[in-house]
């Protein structure tokens, strides 16, 4: 069995008419109305996608110290992240070994032990059962731990994979992105602001209306005060060669100058060819050209890990299948999508900036958060707009632009890749 047959073992059965249409996806196409609507497509996604890849859940600055824990859930599993003694990030199934108990009922907080307010069964931070009352001379704490859950960390972020044989390939994604997020030390930042949003549409569009940027300038004022939609893609028309011209070239202009500076820019992308697919590249802003503001100037006056200068543009990196980031040289926007529904998401966004900025002083919550509130709320907007039409009899798949929509494709690419090499003929 090879490794993409090893971590694609599911264990449900596939309904015919789902395996026909991933046999019969059209490449360059949105997908078939089911794959947004179905709850059997749901329950598949839930189990080939989120149940065996890397999904991304948190930060490091959720967890600063050891004790600090958050809770995550992933359509029927929930998970609790914790911060051990030693300063390691671990993750456990949140479900004590006694009777099956909710163990952290909470979303976040701060413990000394993992104690289930049932029984008051105790395990240490890192998953031993400690303390169990009443269970006997012969009982055996060593054969209850917390059943772990595999947990990796990229620069800061934390990524969870529930399946017992992960995809093997996320050391490969750390080595070649980590020299891209390693100068704005994530590490070192605190949570200013998270926002939830609930958008009552299939994950799948959150993912798709993200993967382009061809809405943004209708749609999108405030983001595209700073962010040039270009660097997603443009077709060149008489109404556009000369904006086109001027960003390519001060993207080439700026990535020598950031490289040279020793900041990894240039594009790096394997969106739908790994199983832990991934695109990194770092463009420069509009205006002041020092952050997603709306003039384009810092929203802190502390600049992340030892950076120095302002106009560092927006890093900016993708990961299949849940999440988007964006690194400036003032702060951080990290976005996660997970389904609640087979038509609803939670979109999280947090907002980070150096930990020792002072709200009111160093940074105003508003104004670093000014552009993606409105961003994401225009989003919602469109997701829903999406969700509503593919309910309809009369939508069929449309074709995406090559070149505002290769990016789209190459997420559906890699979502039917996946499913197929999960349900095989």
């Amino acid at each position: 069995m090879t490794i993409t047959q090893r971590i694609c073992a599911v264990r449900s059965p596939i309904d015919e008419s789902i395996r026909a249409m991933i046999a019969n996806r059209r490449p360059g196409h949105s997908l078939e109305a089911a794959f947004y609507l179905s709850p059997a497509v749901y329950e598949m996604d839930m189990e080939a996608i989120f149940g065996r890849h890397w999904i991304f859940v948190a930060v490091e600055p959720d967890i600063p110290e050891p004790g600090d824990y958050v809770t995550v859930e992933i359509g029927k599993q929930s998970v609790v992240l914790v911060r051990d003694d030693d300063g390691q990030v671990r993750a456990y199934h949140n479900v004590c070994r006694h009777r099956g108990a909710r163990l952290c009922v909470t979303p976040q907080g701060s413990v000394g032990n993992l104690v289930c307010s049932y029984h008051q069964w105790t395990y240490t931070l890192n998953g031993k059962l400690a303390y169990a009352e009443h269970m006997g001379e012969g009982f055996d704490k060593s054969l209850y731990s917390l059943k772990p859950v595999r947990v990796e960390t990229l620069s800061g972020l934390i990524f969870v994979c529930l399946a017992a044989d992960a995809p093997e390939d996320f050391a490969a994604m750390r080595e070649q992105v980590e020299p891209y997020l390693r100068p704005h030390q994530l590490q070192d930042c605190k949570v200013a602001a998270q926002i939830d949003i609930i958008e009552e549409g299939n994950w799948k569009l959150t993912m798709e209306n993200n993967r382009e940027c061809y809405h943004c300038a209708v749609n999108h004022p405030e983001l595209t005060a700073s962010l040039f939609e270009f660097g997603y893609g443009y077709e060149p028309s008489p109404s556009n060669v000369d904006q086109l011209q001027r960003f390519e070239q001060m993207s080439a202009a700026r990535c020598e100058e950031w490289e040279a500076a020793g900041l990894p820019s240039a594009e790096c992308e394997t969106l739908d060819s790994r199983i832990t697919g991934y695109r990194v590249r770092r463009m420069p802003l509009d205006q002041a050209g020092e952050s997603q503001t709306m003039d384009g100037r810092a929203a802190s006056n502390k600049l992340l890990g030892a950076l120095t200068r302002r106009d560092l543009g927006g890093l900016s990196l993708w990961t299949q299948p849940n999440a988007w980031f964006h690194f400036m040289s003032d702060h951080v926007v990290a976005f996660s999508a997970l389904p609640l529904g087979p038509e609803k998401t939670l979109v999280r966004t947090r907002w980070l900036v150096r930990k020792d900025a002072v709200e009111n002083v160093d940074y105003d919550v508003q104004n670093l958060t000014a552009v993606w509130r409105a961003t994401n709320a225009q989003d919602r907007a469109l997701v829903e707009m999406s969700q509503q039409g593919v309910r309809s009899p009369a939508y069929q798949p449309g074709p995406y632009s090559p070149f505002t929509e290769s990016l789209v494709d190459k997420f559906c690419n890699w979502y039917v890749g996946r499913l197929a090499a999960c349900y095989p003929d």
